[in-house]
């Protein structure tokens, strides 16, 4: 692994966000040569509309791999959430049906909806949950044990701390923003099926990692994960502007995880 690699993972973990921030516009300028006038107020609000699942998904992936863990259900739970809000939002009783249409009005007007033209509503859910979880992850006290389990897992079972009750309601929190991102999802796309959310599992893991949250545990932040979702939709419209095809999206997703694990490793290795 190249000392830079090595170099760059330090600095990113140090909560750098300016440098994620620059990749991101990098990529943003990148399009712009690929595709003159393509970034643009429509253009971000895009981005922002399609970041939004992706950012909430990968909210509860941030907490699992925190303590040292990664969710491989996110993707499954999210789908289920949105096919079974489309598929039984039509059916039952008058209040029943009534009530469902409702739900799903408001689903598809938080994927795809915007004020003023160009902010998504869907901002509005993601940014109250965004702070919610990067205040909380710090400064609450269930917060500090996920940092603490993810650290030294026997170190805090001996300290008296439940370990598998904290992990029980790490693991409950991540299954309900999942299946919050599949609402938004569903209402992004503006349907449901059984493989959904299938391609955002490995992206939510790239986002954890990129935004400088060790794979390994103890470490990361959700603020870094916001930017790492943000980054990955950018990339994705890179790609798809060069007919990348989504298998080869995949594989380069997996190989973003696999290398900044390996870089992880390399850090701890000289800490």
């Amino acid at each position: 692994m190249s000392v830079r690699v090595v170099s760059a993972v330090r600095l990113v973990q140090q909560r750098s966000i300016v440098v994620l921030i620059g990749l991101l516009v990098a990529l943003a300028g990148l399009i712009e040569i690929i595709r003159p006038g393509a970034v643009n107020a429509s253009w971000v609000s895009n981005i922002l509309e399609f970041a939004a699942p992706l950012g909430i998904l990968a909210a509860g992936q941030t907490l699992v791999v925190i303590t040292g863990g990664i969710d491989l259900s996110v993707a499954n739970v999210a789908t289920a959430a949105a096919y079974i809000m489309a598929s039984q939002a039509p059916y039952g009783v008058t209040r029943a049906i009534v009530a469902g249409l409702l739900v799903a009005a408001v689903i598809h007007a938080l994927g795809s909806g915007t004020v003023l033209g160009y902010v998504p509503v869907s901002l509005f859910l993601w940014a109250p949950l965004a702070v919610l979880l990067i205040l909380g992850l710090r400064g609450t006290g269930f917060g500090r044990l996920l940092y603490a389990l993810g650290d030294n897992l026997e170190a805090t079972r001996l300290a008296g701390v439940r370990a598998w009750q904290v992990l029980l309601a790490n693991y409950a929190a991540c299954g309900l923003l999942s299946a919050v991102a599949g609402l938004v999802l569903s209402g992004t796309v503006n349907a449901a099926d059984l493989s959904l959310a299938t391609v955002l599992l490995l992206p939510s893991v790239a986002a954890v990692v990129i935004g400088g949250t060790s794979i390994f545990g103890g470490s990361g932040s959700y603020s870094g994960t916001i930017v790492g979702a943000l980054i990955l939709t950018v990339l994705n419209s890179v790609l798809t502007l060069l007919d990348v095809p989504d298998a080869v999206k995949q594989v380069l997703y997996g190989a973003i995880i696999v290398i900044l694990a390996s870089a992880y490793t390399r850090v701890l290795g000289h800490d």
